[in-house]
């Protein structure tokens, strides 16, 4: 199955048409709306280079379920 995203509002122009492996091998900062000195404060505080460890952050993965349970719990 074929999967399209429009990734154009989430990226920085400069990797809107960046290979997905690249994207996740590139700094926080591609993201649009990290700047430098956030990604620069991701790497000192947990570590985090790329978007991958981001993505795949134990903690920003159990707030994102959290989040996504809040209003179901009874």
């Amino acid at each position: 199955m074929a999967v399209s995203v429009d990734l154009a509002k989430a990226l920085d122009k400069d990797f809107e048409n960046v290979p997905l492996k690249d994207i996740l091998d590139a700094s926080p900062a591609a993201l649009s709306g990290i700047t430098d000195a956030k990604a620069a404060a991701l790497h000192e505080l947990l570590g985090i280079k790329t978007i991958r460890e981001l993505g795949s952050n134990k903690y920003f993965a159990i707030a994102g379920v959290l989040v996504a349970l809040e209003g179901k719990a009874g």
